[in-house]
């Protein structure tokens, strides 16, 4: 079995602080992706940076206290990749890939845009890039016998399922329908699978990111924007997808909750 988890730690210095290590020494994750790290490796707690058990892989941003990505792993990497072959993006600290027997697992912080200023132009970019990287992944995994996935924070919600507030958020960034139609030529075109949304066909969520605003948590008025992004093979092989969502306000240590995918062997 591959058990793997996904969350946007929202700056782990902070979400260390409140939870996220005890999170670590108690799940059965076989690798957790993070997202939002806004840390330097150096200026993580050895606890954090290197804990025991885990070889770990840290790809933080140039720009000082902004993104960056961690990849967790209990068994040592075949092979470590930070970014994706992009001038520009290689490194913003939003992705980085390691091999592991068969498959390729990674950490995706995709930009969350503002409409109507450069951070969405930014957006755009990204994944017109990103949409070519992911082609390029599925073929060489497929040629090579392998299979991929690509978790983390997307910053769409792909469907009105996917939010709770989707009438109001229409015009918003994480919405928009040309954001929303290229999820669906990844999946459509591209040859991935969103995998909670297979297992969990039916109904709206689960959320795994609710604002610290208001009573958005409490009521559950939330988005379903981080993703287990797989090749077919693989996300034929996931048999439970859970959201690890706190069991009161004051218990979160981040705006997300881990999103944990069990993967049955080849």
């Amino acid at each position: 079995m591959l058990t793997v988890t996904t969350v946007n730690v929202n700056g782990l210095r902070a979400a260390a602080k409140k939870g996220f290590l005890p999170w670590l020494e108690a799940t059965s994750a076989d690798v957790v992706c993070l997202q939002e790290v806004r840390a330097e490796p150096g200026q993580l707690p050895e606890e954090v940076r290197a804990p025991r058990g885990w070889h770990v892989v840290h790809a933080p941003a140039a720009a000082k206290g902004r993104a960056g990505v961690s990849v967790y792993s209990r068994q040592e990497p075949e092979a470590v990749r930070i970014g994706f072959g992009s001038h520009e993006f290689d490194g913003s600290g939003r992705y980085a890939e390691i091999d592991l027997p068969g498959t390729t697992v990674a950490s995706l912080y995709l930009p969350s845009g503002e409409v109507g200023t450069e951070r969405q132009t930014e957006k755009e970019r990204f994944m017109e890039e990103f949409l070519a990287h992911l082609v390029t992944l599925r073929e060489k995994a497929a040629a090579g016998g392998r299979e991929a996935l690509v978790c983390g924070d997307w910053n769409i919600a792909h469907t009105e399922r996917d939010l709770r507030n989707w009438r109001a958020n229409q015009k918003n960034a994480g919405f928009l329908p040309e954001e929303r139609a290229w999820l669906s030529r990844l999946y459509d075109e591209a040859g991935w699978t969103d995998v909670v949304r297979r297992l969990h066909p039916e109904g709206e969520g689960p959320y795994s990111w609710w604002s610290y605003r208001g009573r958005a948590f409490d009521n559950d008025s939330g988005w379903r924007i981080d993703l287990h992004v797989a090749t077919r093979g693989l996300a034929a092989r996931a048999t439970t997808a859970r959201v690890e969502r706190a069991a009161t306000h004051p218990e979160r240590w981040s705006d997300h909750a881990p999103v944990t995918v069990v993967y049955a062997p080849a």
